[in-house]
C-alpha cells in the first residue's frame, strides 16, 4: 500500500517538477536581462530538475513485464532503466549543480574581482557541462551493479558494500551539505559587513552613488536568500533518505519496505519541483521576468527597461 501511494505521488511530483522547471527555463531564456551567470546556473538547474522529474514519472507509469523478456535491449533495460539509474543519475547531477551554484555566489559575493576575472563564459560553459558529465559518471556504479538473468533483473553482490555505501552518502550528502553551510555561513557575514559599509554618506557624495550602492546590495541579498531556501529544501528533503542509506551501510537493519522509508523516497522526489515555487515567491528578478513574459505589453517594456539584472 505505502508503494503504490509512494509511486503515486511520484507521478503527481514528476507533472508539477516538468511543468514548474519548465516555466522556469522559459522565463529566464526569453528575458535578457536574465542572462547572467548566476541564471545560468538556475536554468541548468531547472533543466536538471526537469529531466530529473521526467524521470520520475516515466518510471512510475511505465510498466514493467514479469518475466523480463529475454533479448540485448532487456538485458541493457536493466542496467540503465530497471535500475534507475536515469532517475538517480539527474539528482545527482542537481545536487552536483547546486555545489556550483552555491560557490559561483561565494565568489561574487566575497571575492568580487576574482570573480570577474573567472566568470567568462567559456569557463561557464565548462562547469555547466562538466557537472553533467561527474553527474552521470558517478551515478554510474548503478549500471554495474544490476544484471539479467532468467528473466529477473538481479542485484550483483559486490564485495565490501558498506565501502561503496559510505563513499557515495559523502559525496551526495555530507560533502554538499558542508559546502553549502560553510559557505552560506561565510556570506552571511560578508553581506552583514557590507551592509555596515553601506550608509548614507555626506551630501556631497551625490544620492546616485548610494543608489546604485544599496541597490546592488538589495539585488545581492535577495539572491543570496532565494539560493539559502533552495539549499535549504535540499537539506530538508534528502536528509531523512540518506539517514536510511548510511544506516544500513553501517549494517544496522532497516525496513526498506516501511512507509517512513517510502515517504522518504517521496520527499527525494519532492525536491526536483519545489525550486519553481521558491523562485516564484521569493527571487525577485525572477518574478520580473514573469510579468515580463505574462503581463500586457505596456507592462513587459517597462520591466525589461528598468530591470538592471544585478546579482
Amino acid at each position: 500500500m505505502a508503494e503504490q501511494a509512494t509511486q503515486a505521488f511520484q507521478a503527481i511530483v514528476g507533472i508539477v517538477g516538468i511543468c514548474g522547471n519548465g516555466l522556469v527555463c522559459v522565463v529566464i531564456a526569453k528575458n535578457r536581462f536574465m542572462h547572467t551567470l548566476t541564471n545560468a546556473f538556475i536554468f541548468n538547474q531547472a533543466l536538471i530538475d526537469l529531466i530529473g522529474s521526467l524521470m520520475t514519472l516515466l518510471l512510475n507509469l511505465v510498466p514493467i513485464p514479469d518475466p523480463i523478456p529475454p533479448g540485448a535491449a532487456w538485458v541493457f533495460l536493466c542496467s540503465v532503466w530497471i535500475s534507475d539509474y536515469l532517475q538517480w543519475a539527474p539528482f545527482t547531477v542537481s545536487t552536483f549543480n547546486l555545489i556550483t551554484l552555491t560557490l559561483e555566489r561565494y565568489l561574487a559575493i566575497v571575492f568580487p574581482f576574482r570573480y570577474q576575472a573567472l566568470a567568462t563564459r567559456k569557463k561557464a560553459i565548462a562547469v555547466l557541462v562538466g557537472v553533467w558529465v561527474a553527474g552521470f559518471l558517478f551515478s554510474s556504479f548503478g549500471i554495474y551493479l544490476r544484471y539479467y538473468e532468467a528473466g529477473v533483473c538481479v542485484i550483483k553482490q559486490v564485495a565490501h558494500p558498506q565501502v561503496l555505501g559510505v563513499c557515495v552518502f559523502f559525496v551526495n550528502y555530507c560533502l554538499p551539505v558542508s559546502i553549502m553551510l560553510v559557505v552560506y555561513i561565510h556570506i552571511t557575514v560578508v553581506l552583514k559587513k557590507g551592509a555596515g559599509r553601506i550608509q548614507p554618506g555626506p551630501a556631497a557624495a551625490g544620492p546616485s552613488t548610494e543608489g546604485q550602492g544599496e541597490s546592488l546590495m538589495r539585488a545581492r541579498r535577495n539572491t543570496f536568500k532565494t539560493l539559502l531556501i533552495v539549499c535549504a529544501a535540499f537539506i530538508i528533503c534528502w536528509t531523512p533518505n540518506q539517514i536510511f542509506f548510511f544506516l544500513s551501510n553501517l549494517g544496522l537493519k532497516v525496513d526498506f519496505s516501511s512507509p517512513i522509508f517510502y515517504i522518504t523516497i517521496g520527499m527525494v522526489a519532492l525536491n526536483s519541483c519545489l525550486n519553481p515555487f521558491i523562485y516564484a515567491i521569493k527571487y525577485k528578478q525572477f518574478q520580473k521576468g514573469l510579468k515580463v513574459v505574462f503581463g500586457k505589453r505596456g507592462d513587459r517594456a517597462s520591466i525589461a527597461t528598468a530591470s538592471t539584472g544585478h546579482n
